[in-house]
């Protein structure tokens, strides 16, 4: 937690800092199928243990890729310390039999410059936008709550969605594939694996909120909206999918499901300042709609992709 808010307080000086609620689970907790390999650069004057962490790389190995997370003390940047991690994790990841190494880098920090050194590539770009509670125009987010369509009704389902909607929740995620990204967190969009999903969120300490649109006609959930509270920083929420099923377009439902959301937010965590999102450039819809809400930009997010074998190659010619 040192480590991780000396960067936050370099590097994205207005996010929350963590606090101790259940980070060891949030750190180690994985989907079936999945692991999470890490290691600590640390002082070796003192016992282990007792040391100070200099800094962390984390690779969590899913599908095909393995995806990286790297957290250097920044009072230790610019040693050779980062490079070192990376060319640890790359080696394991071969080892491994991986192919591609994944990372997301924060516009506006070394990040950007460190991995594009390495031979990084990046491969999309989001928008962080972050919503502040106390400058909501509640009034008006009544009136979008409001607006949805005739023929569709909201529901607001804490902890998840109940399991008889499960198998038209995976449906609707379905929607949500995109292929231009790299598939840093790849989505649920199977019953089963949207159960272990929901099961990992709160045994990470991330507490889902998911509010529903459903068709009245057919049943199926024509839009749906998630929201999880983590544990390790309370005071800002953190925005997942928001999803429209295309045949359900044009009904206001992104809009209401949204605003809905926030207000729901408002009643059931009383810590919450603030709710984060992500949205890909181009997605210019969904953007209007945050804007409306009062969400404000805040900096871009990128994917990189690096070949594990060129990667080990490149590093280990550098030694």
């Amino acid at each position: 937690m040192e480590t991780v808010n000396a960067v936050l307080a370099t590097d994205l000086p207005d996010d929350p800092p963590w606090v101790d609620g259940q980070v060891r689970d949030y750190l180690s907790e994985t989907m079936p199928g999945e692991r999470r390999i890490s290691w600590v650069a640390e002082d070796d004057r003192l016992p282990e243990g007792e040391s100070e962490i200099f800094a962390v790389v984390s690779m969590l190995l899913l599908g095909d890729i393995g995806v990286l997370e790297i957290m250097v003390s920044p009072r230790l940047r610019r040693r050779g310390l980062g490079r070192q991690l990376v060319a640890v994790a790359a080696r394991r990841a071969y080892l491994e039999g991986f192919s591609t190494i994944g990372v997301e880098a924060i516009g506006g920090t070394p990040a950007i410059a460190f991995y594009e050194s390495l031979g990084f590539e990046r491969e999309f770009v989001e928008t962080r936008s972050v919503l502040t509670l106390s400058s909501v125009d509640w009034p008006a987010l009544t009136v979008m709550a409001g607006s949805i369509g005739a023929g569709y009704r909201v529901e607001f389902h804490p902890g998840g969605p109940p399991d008889h909607l499960l198998e038209a929740y995976a449906q609707a995620k379905l929607e949500a594939q995109d292929d231009d990204d790299l598939d840093l967190a790849p989505r649920s969009s199977d019953p089963q694996r949207l159960r272990d999903s929901l099961d990992t969120l709160h045994k990470r300490g991330l507490k889902p909120y998911i509010v529903l649109a459903l068709h009245d006609e057919s049943g199926v959930v024509a839009g749906l909206t998630e929201v999880v509270v983590p544990a390790h920083h309370p005071e800002r929420a953190d925005q997942y999918d928001t999803i429209v099923v295309r045949e359900h377009r044009g009904h206001g439902i992104d809009r209401a499901i949204k605003a809905r959301m926030l207000f729901e937010l408002r009643a059931a965590e009383e810590g919450l300042r603030e709710v984060q999102t992500w949205n890909a450039q181009h997605n210019e819809s969904m953007l209007k709609v945050n804007a409306e809400l009062g969400y404000q930009p805040d900096r871009d997010w990128y994917e990189y992709g690096a070949d594990v074998s060129q990667l080990v190659q490149s590093l280990e010619s550098i030694d």
